[in-house]
């Protein structure tokens, strides 16, 4: 493995001159950078990336250099140490990966467009310009942007623009920032503008193929989590202007440049008047999210990459804290425990997982640490358990002194330990190293010996794991007080049992809440003892009982046969969280029912059982002042009556589409995605197959081609699938950001996973060189993972697979992912009958 050298130990930039003029039509880039800083070596290296250098001079005088292309560099000589001007001439090309300066492609009443964007993060700034690539490596930059530009054309970028000359656009000198934060665009855009109480402006920038009050929504999110952030954090945003501009082409999701934050077009635009509801929480916690990092990750920034979960993490939590606090009636801590806790505990439950914090050095696995389960789910998990062992009130003076001490500056795990210790006279660090430094978590057992409550902690794993003993500090919260706080070792004893369920009048209960990262395996005394009346108990306690159910039956260590019984108690429950866990559960029984089989047939029935109160309850319009747990619940439970070929409610939908069919964009977004799966399912043909397809490619609005993506890939007819697949790889239709979605719904249809399983075999080297540079490239191996359940397809994918291990950045989502195919492979051999006989039993 090669170690990444730090080129900030030789050349330590404190300010840029930065010249890039681009044209577009030959996808041409010039570029001079000049770069001022300290050399403390006569050896120095710039990170450069495919950069054609002309010329290099030092000091004024041209000096001979280097290009090393395996380190990315660019090595040359400088006669002594100490304060030096580098003055470097380059050429090179518009990216088409998604990567340094690409352009996006978009159409405007059917003419092709393009608007030209950044993404830095992680290490392509130096496929734009040189520079010391690295997050310490912080300085002060000017930039100076010219490009082949036409009237009306908008020119954004980290700063305020200050002037313009012949054609050059200058803006202002930024603060001393990283490189990865760097960022510009142009184009034919539109946008709105607002400003905060203390004077920050704030603008959502789109191109025209919005309506413009699609930027509405998240103007009003952005300038309201400013505010919030500057009087929770104590602290003033410190630039002039905070931008949000979405790009039609994006890989990740978002991304926080200082300044000028960029967003897949989803997750910024909606449209206000039919959106649904999980859909508007979904984008402004996307808009919280990259703005909680404008001062945690911006103003003060990992020193290496080995704290990217910092940044991550505490965004992550943020993100509700904010939207809780902007949004109180949304009930956005709901989310959190229905999205976020149950994707770290299935993936942290994997041998070979990454812990939070993870060393890397390699340049290659940078990106593969971008595990969004535990670098964002498990990591906020980690510190809303430090939030809520704190209080807020600590939290804000703690992170008030670190934002202090360190603005503008880099910064350790430990550094936010030691101020939120400080702040709280609580040793932080002991309790959350056990959660930050290894990998997995425990599950408490819970049992009744002699009378004694018996508690003992061990290692779970879904699938085979290696128990290496590992111990944590695990807060309980548990609703009898005699169970301590914190549980430090591998087993603890209270007394009495009898006496204390006597005193309480209630069941025990232990991580009360969900707030701590583990989950708890009662006896069948205690067991039984909280379902004789579970739903009387509160939402978060009933969706608690459920997902650890479902995580011990994914770990072999309960019965799926036992689960079964128990979902017609839930069934009804005017909860969404209820109903969130209700089917996670129903989903992953479908592992079990074999295509085209009886077995499938009685899961269908059970669907249309568990379905069937609710959907008649609350129909499939919405009606006026309908609770937030009612918009919740509906998408749920009309897909779970439409998965199970309920004759009423295919009746209901074909009702719906018919009446909409001039407009199908209009129909209501909470059902939209059932009416379409199930007009495809039920009543496909060809002609609509093309309706759809063009549909997807003239709108612009993410949630409805989302709908579109996942009707089209639900067809039975193997016709239309293989023409899916053929689209894979047109860009024209399919942009390769929204390849994934397209692949994963292809291959989880039964009739489509061979066609979908055979093209990522075939084309594997296409996907590498069109998104192999891309943080979320590995996730493709994840989706993979998440549908194969047969000895042959494990045996396919380890062939496969197996002779990639040796990939940097791929070797541990390969490892993991076999282990997850094996465990289900084994899992449904082990339950398979007595599940399915269960779910006979049930109907």
């Amino acid at each position: 493995m090669t170690e990444i050298a730090q080129f900030y130990n030789d050349f330590q930039p404190a300010h840029y001159d930065i010249y890039i003029e681009i044209d577009r039509k030959t996808k041409k880039i010039n570029g001079t950078t000049k770069i001022t800083g300290i050399a403390t070596s006569t050896n120095i290296a710039i990170h450069q990336k495919n950069l054609k250098v002309s010329l290099v001079e030092v000091n004024g005088k041209q000096s001979k250099f280097e290009i090393d292309t395996a380190s990315e560099a660019l090595r040359l000589t400088v006669d002594k140490p100490g304060e030096i001007e580098i003055k470097i001439d380059y050429e090179t090309k518009l990216t088409d990966s998604m990567m340094g300066i690409y352009p996006s492609y978009y159409e405007v009443d059917g003419v092709k467009k393009q608007i030209i964007g950044t993404q830095f993060e992680t290490n392509f700034a130096r496929q734009a310009f040189p520079c010391i690539d690295e997050p310490e490596a912080k300085a002060t930059f000017d930039l100076a942007l010219k490009y082949d530009e036409h009237p009306g054309e908008l020119t954004l970028a980290n700063m305020p623009e200050n002037h313009v000359k012949a054609g050059v656009h200058y803006f202002d000198t930024t603060v001393r920032m990283s490189t990865y934060l760097v960022a510009f665009a142009f184009g034919d855009l539109q946008g709105k503008y607002a400003e905060t109480k203390s004077g920050v402006k704030i603008g959502v920038f789109a191109t025209k193929a919005h309506k413009a009050n699609e930027l509405d929504f998240g103007l009003d999110i952005a300038k309201r989590s400013i505010e919030f952030y500057e009087d929770f954090y104590e602290t003033p945003y410190p630039l002039p202007h905070s931008w949000q501009l979405a790009l039609p082409d994006f890989s990740a999701g978002a991304m926080e440049n200082w300044g000028l934050v960029t967003y897949r077009e989803a997750y910024l635009t909606l449209d206000p008047d039919n959106t649904s509801l999980d859909m508007k929480q979904l984008v402004a916690t996307v808009i919280a999210h990259e703005l909680a990092h404008q001062w945690f990750g911006d103003l003060v920034t990992m020193k290496w990459w080995d704290d990217l979960w910092l940044n991550e993490s505490f965004a992550n939590m943020m993100e509700y804290v904010a939207i809780d606090a902007l949004e109180p009636d949304w009930g956005i801590w709901e989310t959190f425990q229905a999205a976020e806790v149950p994707a770290a505990l299935q993936r942290d439950a994997t041998e070979g997982v990454q812990s939070v914090h993870v060393q890397v050095e390699n340049p290659a696995e940078i990106d593969a640490l971008f595990d969004g389960a535990i670098v964002y789910a498990k990591g906020a998990r980690m510190l809303v358990m430090v939030r809520a062992l704190i209080g807020d009130t600590a939290l804000r003076a703690g992170l008030k002194d670190y934002f202090e001490e360190h603005q503008y500056g880099n910064a350790t795990g430990a550094d936010l330990w030691k101020a939120l210790g400080k702040a709280s006279g609580i040793d932080v660090l002991k309790i959350i190293n056990s959660w930050l430094e290894q990998p997995g978590y425990p599950v408490v057992t819970a049992k009744v010996v002699d009378d004694n409550i018996v508690l003992s902690q061990k290692q779970f794993f879904i699938g085979e794991g290696h128990d290496e003993g590992r111990q944590w500090q695990i807060p309980l919260n548990s609703n009898y007080e005699e169970v301590p706080t914190i549980m430090s070792k591998n087993e603890v004893t209270i007394a009495g049992y009898q006496h204390l369920r006597e005193q309480k009048g209630e069941p025990l209960r232990i991580n009360v809440g969900n707030s701590s990262h583990f989950i708890i395996r009662y006896d069948d005394t205690l067991l039984n003892d909280i379902l004789q009346d579970v739903t009387e108990f509160d939402s978060i306690t009933q969706l608690q009982i459920l997902q650890d159910l479902r995580l011990l039956a994914e770990g072999n260590q309960v019965s799926y046969e036992t689960i079964v019984p128990l979902l017609g108690k839930f069934a009804d429950s005017k909860y969404a969280l209820v109903n969130t866990s209700l089917y996670s559960v129903a989903r992953n029984l479908r592992k079990f029912a074999a295509p085209h089989t009886p077995e499938e047939q009685n899961l269908k029935m059970l669907y249309v059982k568990l379905s069937a109160h609710q959907v008649e309850r609350l129909g499939w319009i919405q009606k006026t002042n309908e609770s937030v747990d009612d918009q919740l619940t509906r998408p749920y439970v009309v897909g779970a009556a439409i998965y199970g070929d309920n004759e009423t409610a295919v009746a209901q939908a074909h009702k719906l589409f018919t009446a909409n069919q001039t407009q199908l964009s209009g129909l209501q977004a909470d059902v939209r995605a059932a009416v379409l799966i199930n007009e495809v399912k039920s009543f496909g043909s060809h002609e609509l197959f093309e309706k759809l397809l063009a549909e997807y490619r003239q709108s612009a609005d993410g949630s409805y081609k989302a709908d579109i993506c996942g009707a089209l890939t639900s067809t039975k007819d193997l016709v239309i699938l293989r023409e899916l697949v053929d689209k894979f790889e047109d860009s024209e239709t399919i942009k390769p950001q929204d390849l994934r979605a397209w692949f994963a719904g292809v291959l989880s249809n039964d009739e489509g996973e061979q066609l979908a399983w055979d093209w990522i075999r075939n084309d594997w080297q296409w996907l590498e060189a069109t998104v192999g540079g891309d943080m979320e490239f590995t996730t493709f191996i994840t989706v993979i993972a998440r549908v194969l359940r047969t000895e042959k397809r494990l045996f396919e994918f380890k062939d496969f697979f197996e002779p990639k291990l040796e990939v940097p950045g791929l070797t541990r989502e390969i490892k993991m992912d076999t282990s997850v195919i094996e465990s289900r492979v084994k899992l449904i051999a082990e339950q398979g009958e007595s599940v399915n006989k269960a779910i006979k039993e049930a109907l």
